[in-house]
């Protein structure tokens, strides 16, 4: 089991990729019309997709790993540039599309429900958390360990449904331009921990250089 500062560093983490706050505007676009209890039940199906992808991520991720053969090392490079990208998007105000094309946007607007296509996956729960919920799994062993980013998935997908839920206020108080420096500070903060995933993935298939 990590040291508890480790926990609170992973929940970050995926605080900053999944940002809520800046799928306001998708999530406010392909629910237009829907009725209040139509929204409230796609927000409700959002954060439970969210938490069971996230989940099963947990703890089959490292399988998936195995079963292609995939380095732990590599996919921390792979994972650390995939988030790289979607930073430099959000640095942008933009939505990555690493996380949903125009194409699938449009798509989507045609669905009976977006909750889980696009919503919890891939707008919220897509590669980028994904990668990041494989890595994380990597670094301890034991109940005690899973349960710490149990909790830490539980915790973000409690957040995904309130900050869903009070999308039409926080769009009406902050603005476009309140979500959008809202998204740069994350943006920022994904950066960094993109930066960290390549540099301990090269170091490890590179011991040289330490």
């Amino acid at each position: 089991m990590l040291e508890n500062a480790e926990y609170i560093k992973i929940f970050i983490g995926l605080l900053a990729i999944v940002n809520p706050f800046g799928a306001i505007p998708l999530f406010i676009t392909m629910t237009a019309n829907e009725t209040a209890l139509q929204r409230k039940k796609t927000v409700d199906l959002t954060s439970v997709g969210v938490t069971i992808i996230l989940l099963t991520v947990l703890f089959f991720g490292q399988l998936i790993l195995q079963f292609f053969g995939i380095s732990i090392d590599s996919f921390r490079i792979a994972g650390g540039i995939l988030l790289l990208l979607m930073a430099i998007a959000m640095l942008n105000a933009k939505t990555s599309s690493v996380k949903q094309t125009e194409v699938e946007a449009s798509e989507s607007m045609d669905k009976e429900s977006v909750a889980i296509v696009p919503l919890a996956m891939p707008m919220l729960a897509g590669p980028g958390a994904i990668s990041t919920i494989i890595l994380a799994s990597h670094k301890g062993t034991g109940f005690g360990h899973y349960f710490g980013i149990t909790l830490g998935i539980l915790l973000l997908s409690a957040l995904v449904w309130l900050t869903l839920r009070a999308s039409s206020w926080i769009a009406k108080h902050l603005g476009e331009t309140g979500i959008n420096i809202f998204s740069r500070i994350m943006g920022l903060i994904l950066a960094a921990i993109a930066i960290e995933f390549i540099a301990n993935g090269i170091k490890g298939l590179f011991p040289g250089f330490s």
